[in-house]
């Protein structure tokens, strides 16, 4: 949540308050915000869910945002050998 947090002040953006089934285009953020937190977000968690071999379609909402990359953190660490 803190990336989101961050997102929004440096585009001079007001969340709204932030919950899993907030709906990411009620949450303050534009598409312009949205696609920061993304490249934000493959930066911190080294990990896209968008560009796996799944289709995966935009997140409607913060808690399928979340679950989102959870899902494909899993997947990357998984992908090391140990």
């Amino acid at each position: 949540m803190l990336a989101i947090e961050n997102v929004a002040k440096d585009y001079g953006r007001t969340l709204a308050p932030l919950t899993n089934d907030l709906a990411l285009f009620d949450s303050g953020l534009d598409s312009l915000c949205l696609a920061a937190l993304v490249a934000r977000l493959e930066d911190e968690l080294m990990v896209d869910p968008f560009t796996t071999s799944e289709a995966v379609d935009f997140p409607a909402t913060l808690g399928d945002l979340l679950a989102l990359y959870e899902h494909a953190s899993k997947s990357h660490v998984a992908d090391f050998p140990r």
